[in-house]
């Protein structure tokens, strides 16, 4: 936790906890400068699997994708990915989308709740290039294994988060000097070495949300409640962002 990309994928990658990371990595990961904190996922994977004596003689291949266009690029040297032991490819589609949801009435109308979410993601797999990779890998002999950093939560109630101006905007989780919310809707974390995080200052503070609640703050609350209202978002506790689905796809 937080069940949020900077975090979660780079343990994912890394093989560490977030504190570990920060530990390791002094002077690329910093958790005050969270908008950078996932540049270095290529870094992080090859010393992981140098750290456990995995040393692919043809190195790692690695690329990441934030929309079709980027991965029809990829898919068309696709075959740059045969000759590799082992290779990653991120895909930030739903990344994109559940934030981009927000923002866009059309969008939200049409993934009104997860049923909805999941129809239109199967919809776009289907005639994505990403659905066409993983068939010419399986057609030669490649074995593909398919995760995520964290899943997502729809969110219906507001939750008051008190702190400074620097505290950070995110929704489901938010770090900052000295913050404070209900305990009932969010967890307060006052030591962040209990959870395994890096405490860039003293007095740093960690708020993750419960249930279905996300942060807003006082002087901005009707605003905010008015944007995020009914929104997936992700950082927070709950099954649907902490248990994360695992498949293993093998030629048949």
């Amino acid at each position: 936790m937080p069940t949020a990309t900077p975090y979660a994928r780079n343990a994912l990658f890394s093989g560490m906890f977030p504190d570990e990371i920060n530990e390791r990595y002094p002077d690329i990961w910093s958790a005050d400068d969270a908008g950078s904190l996932n540049r270095f996922e290529e870094k992080m994977i090859n010393e992981a699997l140098n750290k456990r004596n995995v040393s692919p003689k043809s190195g790692v291949k690695y690329a990441k994708v934030f929309n079709n266009k980027e991965m029809d690029t990829v898919y068309k040297r696709i075959s740059d990915f045969y000759t590799r032991e082992f290779s990653t490819i991120v895909v930030n589609f739903l990344d994109i989308m559940s934030h981009g949801r927000s923002n866009n009435m059309i969008l939200k109308e049409i993934a009104s709740d997860e049923s909805a979410f999941r129809s239109i993601t199967l919809s776009w797999f289907a005639h994505s290039s990403l659905f066409k990779a993983l068939r010419d890998f399986a057609a030669h002999g490649h074995t593909v294994i398919i995760t995520t950093d964290h899943g997502s939560k729809l969110c219906h109630r507001g939750a008051l988060a008190h702190g400074k101006k620097d505290t950070s905007t995110t929704l489901r989780y938010k770090y900052g000097d000295n913050l404070n919310c209900d305990p009932k809707q969010g967890i307060i974390v006052r030591n962040p070495s209990d959870y395994r995080l890096p405490k860039p200052r003293l007095a740093t503070t960690y708020l993750i949300a419960k249930e279905d609640y996300y942060f807003v703050y006082p002087n901005r609350y009707n605003e905010h409640v008015r944007q995020f209202q009914n929104s997936f978002q992700h950082g927070g506790v709950s099954l649907e962002e902490m248990i994360i689905p695992l498949s293993i796809l093998r030629p048949r």
